[in-house]
């Protein structure tokens, strides 16, 4: 996938402003202090994590098999729907959001669908995630009730208030330079419709697209998977929390507040979540008691132990997509 200059530029500056973030939240934390923790770290519980990660990947691609023979009509193997997958987390890695349309791509290539109909399914996709993120969060909220309102208690103290900003100020300046570019972007794509008249159609895809899960054969697996996916994200951080001695004490409900905070971090448009994810989990876990660099120590094992899976895996994932469409060049020949 080729990028314009202009497209490069917002690559590069979402780069610049999740490296800041992330210089800001580490520059005090001693590398030292890393090392230490990782000597006390258990890798059986972080490849536990890993093992779970990738199962929830295996998951998600046979979800989107699962949409891609409702929307038209054919078959696709599991397997090759994982490979389009990890080379789209890869992507995201390197271009924000970039991913979906490169697993796109890769399918089409592979199979020969339709790019339009692909890009649907994974629009229709991110709603259903969408949808089970929010009731995530309400869970989250009713199982924690009594950390907002401590969190509310402090914010409306007025010097609690002034000391939390110059803490997180920083933070605030990236997440707005973020919320610009996102909201310049839209603009941009939307410049010549009216907010009235985008709004509807959004709502109007939105019904479509879930009215079209009709056609999923599989119903049960459909919302079993998604379910699921959810699930393995926790099991996926609860075994890296316990695999490290500060966080290993942690309550259930707590953990799925960490996963809230984290999953939120995950969705500003920047590669990888970087800085963003590492700021709320160390922010959230904070509330619970744990010292600043015991948060962030926690923060950057679990994103560099899912990154470094993406990487490993997509890599893998890009030598059979290669594979695969040499063959399929060499049979058509």
């Amino acid at each position: 996938m080729r990028l314009s200059k202009k497209q490069w530029i917002q690559v590069l500056v979402s780069l610049a402003i999740a490296i800041w973030i992330f210089w800001f939240l580490y520059k005090d934390i001693s590398f030292q202090s890393l090392v230490d923790a990782l000597r006390e770290t258990s890798f059986f519980w972080i490849a536990a994590s890993i093992v779970v990660s990738l199962f929830g990947f295996y998951l998600r691609a046979w979800r989107w098999k699962l949409l891609i023979e409702a929307s038209e009509d054919t078959s696709i193997d599991t397997g090759k729907s994982f490979v389009a997958l990890m080379i789209g987390y890869l992507t995201n890695l390197l271009v924000p959001r970039a991913g979906e349309v490169a697993r796109c791509g890769v399918v089409s290539k592979m199979e020969g669908n339709q790019m339009g109909t692909l890009i649907g399914t994974v629009i229709l996709e991110r709603t259903i995630d969408l949808l089970f993120m929010v009731f995530t969060i309400i869970l989250a909220f009713i199982l924690e009730n009594s950390l907002f309102v401590n969190l509310f208690t402090d914010l409306v103290s007025v010097r609690g208030l002034y000391e939390k900003m110059l803490n997180i100020l920083p933070i605030v300046i990236g997440g707005g330079l973020i919320a610009v570019i996102f909201l310049y972007l839209l603009f941009q794509k939307y410049k010549d419709a009216g907010i009235v008249k985008k709004a509807r159609h959004f709502i109007r895809d939105l019904v479509f697209g879930l009215m079209s899960l009709k056609k999923v054969h599989n119903q049960l697996g459909f919302w079993s998977s998604s379910t699921a996916i959810w699930v393995t994200y926790y099991f996926a951080l609860l075994f890296v929390a316990w695999a490290i001695p500060s966080t290993a004490s942690l309550s259930l409900s707590s953990l799925l507040m960490v996963m809230v905070m984290g999953s939120i971090g995950m969705v500003a448009p920047v590669q990888g979540g970087i800085g963003t994810f590492h700021a709320l989990v160390a922010f959230i876990l904070m509330a619970y008691g744990l010292s600043n660099e015991e948060g962030k120590i926690f923060a950057v094992i679990i994103h560099t132990s899912q990154v470094l899976t993406i990487i490993v895996t997509g890599l893998i994932c890009i030598v059979f997509f290669f594979k695969i469409t040499s063959e399929k060049t060499s049979k058509s020949l």
